[in-house]
């Protein structure tokens, strides 16, 4: 069941082509990385899916309804936690659903109830100052879940840990997605990343080395997931890494 389409977005800048005639669907349920050099518009697409940009061409639908220019509709991090120092864990996490309407004590109680699934249960009363890396990211992503619970626009979020913190996010943001029946949007510059983790993953180049869209390539990764550390010593992880490198750097 396809949840969220992008269908025809043209981008540009001050007279700088962004995005050209990008296209691409995300299933239910799915995990799709997109990755690309620096400039290749792959934050600036994720701003436009969110609402925060209008594209000069195209629309964003989900579940067939038109979202271009609607904010809220999909769930967005950044690459930082942008955790508020001053606010409490719980206070940090409820915040869109106080933003949204919801009483603030209703808010909390909300909030608290995923605090467990979330391998946070206890950090309530605490301050992001107080806090792990890791749980950092988990509380940003716990923020970012309430906001929406359908679609994840995740721009880098494992980037800052460090490779044990990182293995052990990703197999908990996956067993997360799969019980919540979750459907991701990946940004990563991490090549092994994104064959871990993903189903499909497109290619973006800069719209001026294009000739009809930026979106070059879509490669898919058939190893069920998820995926153990030991699948990047095989022939098939071997194999992807050198197609996607081959890709992104235009050789």
């Amino acid at each position: 069941m396809q949840t969220l389409s992008v269908q025809g977005i043209y981008k540009s800048f001050s007279n700088r082509q962004v995005l050209k005639d990008v296209s691409f669907s995300l299933k239910k349920g799915e995990f799709v990385s997109i990755v690309g050099k620096s400039g290749s518009g792959k934050s600036t697409l994720f701003n436009i899916i969110a609402g925060l940009e209008a594209p000069d061409q195209g629309h964003v639908s989900l579940k067939g309804i038109k979202i271009t220019q609607k904010v809220g509709k999909v769930s967005y991090m950044l690459q930082k936690d942008l955790l508020f120092p001053y606010y409490t864990v719980l206070d940090n996490v409820s915040l869109p659903l106080v933003i949204s309407g919801e009483k603030k004590e209703t808010a909390r109680e909300k909030a608290s109830s995923f605090f467990k699934e979330f391998d946070l249960e206890g950090t309530q009363a605490l301050y992001p100052a107080q806090l792990s890396g890791g749980m950092k990211q988990r509380a940003a992503l716990l923020r970012t879940f309430l906001s929406s619970k359908e679609v994840m626009l995740l721009d880098e979020p494992f980037s800052a840990l460090d490779m044990i913190t990182k293995n052990q996010m990703h197999q908990w943001y996956l067993e997360t997605m799969e019980k919540h029946h979750l459907s991701t949007l990946l940004i990563t510059h991490d090549i092994e990343e994104a064959i871990l983790l993903s189903d499909r993953i497109l290619i973006l180049e800069n719209a001026a080395e294009s000739e009809k869209t930026n979106l070059i390539k879509e490669v898919k990764v058939i190893q069920p997931r998820p995926r153990s550390q030991e699948f990047i010593f095989t022939k098939e992880f071997s194999e992807l890494k050198q197609v996607l490198w081959q890709a992104v750097l235009g050789n």
